[in-house]
């Protein structure tokens, strides 16, 4: 449909809709508003209506996405690189946390001098200020050689990398897992410390357990804070779908790993040009389990951001929703001006007080964190999807991490 004295031109939005955008001298008015352009899916029609109806319900759309963005703290970075400390001259990033005594615990990843990727530790009595920070790591690998190539996660020859710890109180203990990295290649490891032992700065690790398969690369598995029927759940891949492994217990003797299949792929409904890794242990709430997770984008494929999903309670393989657009997003000084410009990637969150606190590393060089009330937020997810439902997109967003784009 053409108009005098005017010009249109036609793109697909990221979720799959046809927008259209008028330029004209003066604002133009469809004889026809019943006229509807429909676009033909594998799972249902959707319906694109007419300029004058579709503009207010996109500007709509877009006022969700900025309540689901969490504000970032003015004292950011919280905690950087220290040069009177070897082990961590470098970087500083990528910290698990947990909240406990109501004090923030933080474990974070630092590389040094020497290359070595370890954890370092410090800890917050408000969430945002560090009142005190261990001079020595906390946690490294035992290994005999480093290897020649560096890191593809985050630099560095060697070590441990990316902690995300969570307490099962059932166990009266600490677990982490973490990734394992060095002549070998690419592997998960797991470690845990009794409760007491880690308030009191005892640093008693278990052996670690290496619990992915040998000769391929795995990362960034996540350990549920509490059992699911009565068994340990670890998530280990979000891509292509939403896979979980149960087990009766967490020993891992010679032989026994958790097989993982990771496919990268760009979800076509949504902001992710390719759908990375599961970010945080997921955080239990009343409507769901909430899990933050990574995404390149597709407008800004250089970038890493995060996002959000909800899972069901009981069957966390089913994704209850998604958001539309990140919750994080590399927009500060700070997170262009380190290892890796444009990065931002979380490893630990924590429910404080009704306030959602989400601590994430930026450039891979500095931890930070970001902050929003958890109410509005569950609010401004359940408001998203309400909306995607009404224009008959919720399912296209869901199915993708449902298994649907892959096997």
């Amino acid at each position: 449909m053409k108009t005098r004295g005017s010009r249109k031109s036609r793109q697909k939005t990221s979720a799959g809709k046809l927008r259209t955008r008028c330029f004209s001298r003066k604002p133009h008015i469809t004889r026809r508003k019943t006229e509807k352009l429909q676009s033909r899916t594998s799972e249902q029609t959707l319906v694109v209506e007419t300029v004058a109806e579709s503009i207010p319900r996109i500007d709509e759309w877009k006022a969700f996405g900025k309540k689901l963005l969490l504000t970032k703290s003015p004292v950011n970075p919280i905690v950087k690189p220290r040069l009177e400390n070897f082990w961590e001259a470098y970087q500083t990033f990528n910290p698990g946390i947990l909240l406990l005594d109501g004090k923030i615990h933080i474990v974070y990843r630092a590389i040094g001098f020497d290359g070595i990727s370890r954890f370092g530790y410090a800890v917050s009595s408000d969430g945002f200020k560090v009142d005190e920070r261990l001079p020595y790591p906390i946690y490294q690998r035992e290994m005999s050689s480093l290897s020649y190539n560096p890191s593809p996660s985050g630099g560095g020859y060697g070590g441990c990398e990316d902690p995300r710890i969570v307490v099962m109180k059932e166990d009266n203990k600490v677990y982490m897992t973490y990734n394992a990295f060095g002549p070998d290649g690419l592997r998960v490891g797991l470690t845990s410390i009794p409760m007491d032992d880690f308030v009191n700065r005892r640093w008693n690790w278990r052996e670690e357990k290496i619990i992915s398969k040998p000769n391929e690369v795995h990362k960034n598995f996540v350990l549920f804070p509490e059992k699911i029927d009565g068994r340990y759940a670890i998530l280990h891949s979000i891509s292509p779908r939403i896979r979980i492994c149960y087990l009766d217990k967490l020993e891992f003797n010679d032989g026994e790993y958790i097989e993982s299949h990771y496919t990268p792929y760009s979800n076509s409904n949504g902001w992710e040009e390719r759908i990375k890794s599961p970010g945080a242990p997921p955080i239990k709430t009343d409507e769901g389990w909430l899990l933050f997770y990574h995404g390149l984008s597709k407008r800004e494929p250089w970038k890493y951001k995060i996002g959000v999903m909800l899972l069901d309670l009981d069957k966390p393989e089913e994704v209850l929703y998604v958001s539309s657009f990140p919750v994080i997003e590399p927009d500060q000084h700070y997170e262009y001006t380190g290892f890796k410009p444009g990065v931002t990637y979380t490893c630990g969150a924590a429910i404080r007080d009704r306030e959602l606190l989400v601590y994430y590393g930026a450039a891979d060089t500095y931890v930070c964190v970001a902050r929003t009330p958890l109410d509005e937020f569950l609010d401004a997810l359940r408001e998203d999807r309400e909306f995607k439902e009404r224009a008959g997109l919720g399912k296209l967003f869901i199915n993708g991490f449902n298994g649907s784009n892959g096997s």
